[in-house]
């Protein structure tokens, strides 16, 4: 017996109607999310020990208010914009554009975007964003997940040690900030939807 997908923000907001409407509705979405992760890649928020952007955040925030199919779809639409070229991505042009930009130090993170996307779609279409103590749990796997797929990738380059040392430790303090942001602005949009209707 398949379960019984609980609505995401995305659609509670805008339902999704039929046919060619309901491509043109998840098109436009997407390419709305890609626009959001540029934004959120680009801007550099002063933070300690290093400065953060808002990127991770917005991965997770675009996988669980979209779900696991519109959500990774965005994701991937946002990489394939990279990897065609577009300065997309966090110290573009500047580092580098496409893929070999993408085959870089960071490329494992990227990876990453698009398993914690899907793994926090799935959580929320079982109703994950709803309360506060279970977006903790969904917002921190993400996370988690993305560093995983990074260190993992830059390890092959410069040993784990080394990879855990620049790829997470630098990072943990901005990494709980937008976790807890996360944990704040789920429910309450959910709040805010159920004061609408």
């Amino acid at each position: 017996m398949a379960a019984v997908l609980a609505p995401t923000l995305v659609s509670t907001l805008w339902p999704a109607p039929s046919g060619s409407s309901r491509a043109a509705r998840n098109v436009l979405l997407a390419l709305v999310g890609t626009l959001a992760l540029t934004v959120s890649a680009k801007t550099q928020i002063p933070f300690w020990p290093v400065p953060m952007t808002m990127q991770t955040f917005v991965v997770l925030v675009i996988g669980m208010a979209c779900g696991t199919r519109l959500g990774v779809a965005t994701i991937a639409l946002y990489l394939i914009e990279g990897a065609l070229g577009l300065p997309v991505f966090a110290g573009t042009p500047e580092k580098g554009v496409g893929l070999a930009y993408m085959m870089g130090p960071t490329g494992g993170y990227l990876l990453g975007f698009v398993a914690a996307a899907w793994l926090c779609g799935w959580l929320a279409e079982r109703g994950f964003d709803r309360s506060p103590l279970r977006t903790l749990a969904a917002m921190s796997l993400g996370h988690a997940l993305i560093f995983v797929f990074g260190v993992t990738w830059l390890a092959q380059l410069i040993g784990f040690e080394k990879a855990f040392a620049t790829g997470v430790v630098p990072f943990w303090a901005a990494t709980i900030a937008k976790t807890l942001l996360g944990v704040v602005t789920l429910p309450l949009a959910w709040k805010w939807i159920g004061r609408l209707k």
